[in-house]
């Protein structure tokens, strides 16, 4: 089943127009937590240029990949493949090329030193001359609208939510934490010759949440990784983004190709009470039945746009813990409950988030029961 989301006109955000209706709609408890945005200058233009250079750079030689890559910043710059985790055994199914569209040098060596995974310096593959200043492009044209979004979050919680705290529109106007991800997923039947156990309901990206406070979403493009042409997705009902509904089904999303899209993340659902609540989703593979012999791969570009490490995460005055956790609660991912106390700061947060995934997909990889799959309201 494949469910379009809401979209929201350009136009409205800028204008700060009342769309509290349709992005509670998108975003509130019983939604997708997800929403589209149409009429984005050049949007198309933007995103398609970005996209189809990533043929190109996951197939560079070896050794100008190994120069993109960056190990002080947990490789959270430059190239990444086979350097995360899926429990004990190295991701194979994607390349990631992260950068920072809104500076090479974000914050100061302090905050390197102190967050090498946070905010580290870009590094740029010269064999592809092109890709720094289309990322660039691309990368703040996202921030800018996930900006106009936090806006309108303040503009709707603030007459919602008790002791609501307006400053999200700013802040997320103003980071420097800002990482694009261009992503390029390679065929699930080379992932199964190399990775048996990564080719599953969700083996191009596992169920999970977005931990921070919203992500910018490109339309999908997939590819013959022979040749780098551009097709069509063989497997329109099987393969791209998987939301977890609110009755705890799994639906297809659809992204219109002349929108972008925003998730909701943890962070939001936090600082809003529970108004806004994240939702588990997951990217799922062709089937090999559906490509006719060819490889296939799909490529996309998120946008994680976030506050500084040391921003605190707190829950408005009058919110209650026990609703912000039980909002959005899902078997599929490691409860919030377990990774987020009131007061802790975005970067700890982060890292407990990190640390307890780690484990959860541990756990799954060797068979074993979950940990027990409650929050802790206490």
């Amino acid at each position: 089943m494949t469910r379009a989301v809401v979209v929201l006109e350009y136009a409205d955000l800028v204008q700060r127009a009342n769309i509290s209706e349709k992005l509670l709609e998108a975003w509130g408890p019983g939604s997708l937590g997800i929403v589209a945005v149409r009429g984005v200058p050049r949007w198309e233009e933007l995103y398609s240029s970005v996209l189809k250079l990533s043929h190109r750079l996951a197939h560079l030689p070896d050794n100008s990949l190994k120069e993109l890559e960056h190990e002080a910043s947990m490789f959270n710059a430059g190239w990444s493949h086979g350097k995360e985790k899926l429990g004990d055994k190295p991701d194979m199914a994607k390349g990631s090329f992260y950068f920072n569209p809104l500076s090479d040098s974000p914050g100061t060596e302090a905050d390197r030193e102190k967050f090498p995974w946070a905010l580290p310096k870009n590094l740029w593959p010269q064999d592809i001359p092109d890709l720094e200043s289309k990322c660039k492009d691309l990368g703040k044209t996202m921030q800018e609208v996930i900006g106009h979004l936090g806006h309108q979050v303040d503009q709707i919680m603030t007459g919602r939510v008790k002791g609501y705290n307006a400053e999200l529109g700013k802040t997320l106007s103003n980071t420097e934490k800002c990482k694009g991800r261009l992503l390029y997923y390679f065929p699930p039947k080379e992932v199964a010759a190399a990775a048996p156990a990564a080719v599953s309901e969700d083996g191009w990206i596992g169920w999970h949440n977005d931990s921070g406070f919203m992500t910018g979403l490109t339309p999908d493009l997939y590819v013959d990784d022979d040749t780098g042409s551009l097709v069509q997705n063989p497997d329109p009902d099987g393969a791209g983004l998987w939301v977890v509904d609110r009755d705890g089904g799994a639906v297809r999303v659809s992204i219109p190709k002349d929108c972008m899209a925003v998730q909701v993340g943890e962070c939001v659902q936090i600082v809003t009470g529970g108004e806004f609540v994240a939702t588990p989703h997951c990217v799922r593979g062709c089937r090999p039945s559906t490509t006719g012999g060819r490889k296939i791969a799909r490529v996309s570009c998120p946008c994680f746009v976030d506050t500084h490490p040391s921003f605190e995460v707190r829950m408005p005055d009058g919110a209650s813990r026990a609703e912000v956790l039980a909002r959005g609660l899902s078997s599929k991912v490691p409860p919030l409950g377990e990774r987020w106390e009131e007061g802790q700061t975005f970067g700890d947060f982060l890292g407990a988030s990190f640390r307890r995934y780690y484990d959860w997909s541990l756990s799954q990889t060797r068979g074993e029961e979950p940990p027990e799959k409650k929050a802790r309201n206490e």
